[in-house]
Parts: C-alpha cells; structure tokens; sequence
C-alpha cells in the first residue's frame, strides 16, 4: 500500500517492499529477478536500483522460450513520457489559468483585499481536501485532479497579487522563474547521474520533510493564538534559512517524482499513472514555488 499522504505520496512506495522495490532480492540459484521489485505488474523484473532495469526485458521472456528474437514490450495502455508531459502541462495549464483569472478579477486594494484574501484561503482549503482524496484514491481521477489544480490556482492567484503588489514588487515573477530553475536543474542532475534516488534518499527525504512540516505547523499555531510571527521560523534570518531548507526539500521531491516517472516507464504501468506522475509533479511545483514567494517576502520586508 502506498502512502496516503498528498505530499509524501509516491507511486511505488510500499509497507511491505520499502520504496519503487528498495527492499526486493535477487533470487537464489537464478537470474537477479525479482517479482515484488515491479509495482504495476507480476512479470519477473529486477531490483531497479540494484540493475538497469532495460538491462534485461522482462517482457522478451515468452518470445525467447518459443525460440523467437526478443520484442521490445507493447505501449498499448502504457505509460509514457509523452504521457507524463501531456497530462502535467494539461494541469499545470488550468492552474495557471485560474491563477491569472484570480489574479486579474479579485483585486487586493485596500478595500478589496480582505474579500479576495478570504477568496484565496478557501480555495486552498477546498484543494488540500481535493488533495488528500486523490491520494486516498487507488486509482487517478483526472477530474479530481483538474478540480484541484483550479482551486489551487485560484489561491496561487490571490496570493501571489498581494506579495507582488504590497510587498515585494516581481516577486511573483521571480519565484516562477526560481521554480523553473529549480525544475531544470534537478531533472538535469537527475540524468546526469549526479542525483542517486535509494532507500536511503528517500528515508532522509521523508523524515526532514515530516520534521519540517511538524515544526512550521508548531509554528503557525503559536502566530495564531499567540500573535506575532509565533516562533520566528518564518520572519528574520530564521525564515530565509527555512525558506532555504523548504526549497532543498521541494527540490529532494522533484527528484523522487522523476523517479516515479522513470520507474513507471520502465516497468510499463498503467496509462493512468501519468495522472498520478502529473499530480504528483504539480504539488511539488507548487510547494517549490509557495516557499521561494515566501523567501522573497522576508528578504524584502528585512531591507
């Protein structure tokens, strides 16, 4: 069973076989395979990080017992790259739409702002729940995930039209084009070989993440009943380092969500794991972009 967190959630990840088959052996007296190793489907497969997984082609088995040469497997109903960028610029895309519309339609003058700001948080409210039910869903609900990348934009919008317009003028600008450098450079080192996703990657990953999380919720409770910036981790020189830190962690995350993809690929899933790839890539995005906005806003509010 995978995780059902919405942020920790990767295709893969299993409490029996640890993630994408970190925990799969090869097979004694035989070929290093392993049917656990592959998620999606009960042919033989090796241990992904343990092998090239194109090394050896689990599918070319039934053509080499009949004495035929191996095939490469059938695409029919599998997933692809070109399915994977499909699917997440299609969401990207309607955020992004939602985004300029909020943008454009709910003004953050002064008389204006508290009712665009209240807009905004419940369509944050309303994608955390769209969220947390395509991560408890088994299957990808391309709806459900459309739905959710609209109301994300639509608080995207709002939010970033008040940093950009009462705090730091381009920030907006800016953490996009962060976003985007961000995004090149991990997928960049991710090839190149220079980022290794292991067991080890992902328990590290995992367990700053939920440190993060708990300490930013701490956080924002103590600014909430107590006032102020609560605890301080996120105004002054504590902020831009856990903005930093929040960035580091989005960039871990791409990272995985690469692998997910790679993995996907490799061992032929279902056509409507891409959605799962997609939602997956659009909340890392997301996260990465929130925290640079933040970042920007404190550095500067300290000028």
């Amino acid at each position: 069973m995978r995780s059902r967190n919405p942020v920790f959630s990767r295709r893969g990840f299993s409490r029996d076989n640890g993630y994408a088959g970190f925990n799969t052996a090869p097979q004694a007296g035989g070929p290093a395979v392993a049917t656990q190793g592959n998620p999606y489907a009960q042919q033989p497969t090796g241990n992904p990080y343990a092998q090239n997984p194109y090394a050896q082609n689990p599918y070319a088995q039934q053509d080499l017992q009949h004495g035929a040469p191996p095939q490469a497997p059938a695409t029919t109903g599998r997933m692809t790259i070109d399915d994977v960028v499909l699917r997440t610029a299609t969401t990207l895309g309607v955020l992004v739409v939602t985004a300029a519309l909020s943008w454009a339609l709910l003004p953050v003058d002064d008389a204006n702002i508290s009712r665009s700001y209240g807009i905004g948080i419940g369509a944050a409210l309303i994608g955390m729940v769209l969220a947390f039910v395509q991560s408890f869903k088994r299957k990808a609900s391309p709806a459900l995930i459309l739905t959710y990348a609209a109301f994300e934009g639509v608080f995207l919008g709002v939010v970033s039209n008040i940093v950009d317009n009462r705090i730091a003028d381009g920030a907006a600008m800016q953490a996009v084009i962060g976003t985007m450098a961000v995004f090149a450079g991990v997928l960049i080192a991710y090839r190149a070989g220079w980022i290794r996703v292991n067991r080890r990657f992902y328990g590290f990953v995992m367990a700053a993440a939920l440190g993060f999380i708990l300490l930013m919720t701490v956080n924002l409770l103590f600014a909430v009943f107590g006032g102020g910036d609560g605890l301080g981790f996120r105004s002054g020189a504590l902020g831009v380092v856990f903005g930093v830190i929040g960035i580091i962690l989005g960039a871990c995350f791409l990272a995985l969500d690469f692998k997910q993809v790679e993995d996907g690929v490799a061992y032929g899933a279902p056509r409507e794991e891409a959605w799962l790839a997609a939602f997956g890539l659009t909340l890392t995005l997301v996260w990465i972009y929130l925290e640079f906005l933040r970042l920007l806003s404190i550095l500067n509010s300290s000028d």
